[in-house]
């Protein structure tokens, strides 16, 4: 199946974002004004498989919250656009991903019941130009836009940048194998999610 697309423009007095989101996959770019932030999407959109464009301008002379978390909230929307009726889809996603010494863990569910639970400590509070703390923010944001139960786990690490970059790549395989394709009709006994 092809066309599994979402595009988002949103703007505010904050933001002014693009988002281009195909899950059958295509070509990924970021830029959001934040070097690891975009890092971290590039590597969001690499792991999953997912064609991936995020382009956005923000009050980064106020700080990277809003650039975080509006992202989060588009990233979120484009999702949900993306996966429509989720007829088909394996609908949950769980893995692990060890960076270095750090390891971190997701497991979610595309539910329409959207949930964060997110447990993890950063040793180091910045990583280049991003507040660590704004992890926690991008995917809550994403969460409740994309209608996700989302469960995000660092088990351990020393390094904010690793533990940052595990967490990225274990969501991103989590949605790989949640929105792949395998039923005819829809995994849920309510005949809907």
């Amino acid at each position: 199946m092809s066309g599994r697309k979402g595009e988002i423009t949103r703007t505010t007095k904050e933001t002014d974002i693009d988002i281009t989101l195909n899950l059958d996959g295509g070509e990924v770019s970021a830029d959001s004004g934040i070097g690891f932030l975009d890092h971290m999407l590039t590597a969001f959109g690499v792991h999953s498989g997912f064609g991936l464009r995020v382009s956005c301008r923000g009050d980064l002379n106020v700080d990277g919250h809003h650039t975080a978390e509006d992202i989060g909230i588009a990233l979120g929307q484009a999702f949900a656009a993306a996966v429509g009726d989720k007829k088909g889809i394996a609908r949950y996603g769980s893995f692990y991903i060890p960076m270095d010494e750090a390891l971190a863990f997701c497991s979610l569910d595309i539910s329409g019941r959207p949930f964060l639970v997110f447990d993890a400590q950063f040793p180091q509070w910045r990583c280049g130009d991003f507040d660590c703390c704004l992890t926690e923010e991008f995917f809550r944001a994403f969460a409740m836009n994309a209608g996700v139960t989302l469960h995000i786990q660092s088990l351990y690490g020393n390094n904010s940048h690793h533990i940052i970059e595990a967490i990225f790549k274990a969501v991103a395989h989590s949605l790989k194998a949640a929105v792949k394709l395998e039923y005819d009709g829809t995994l849920s006994t309510k005949g809907v999610l």
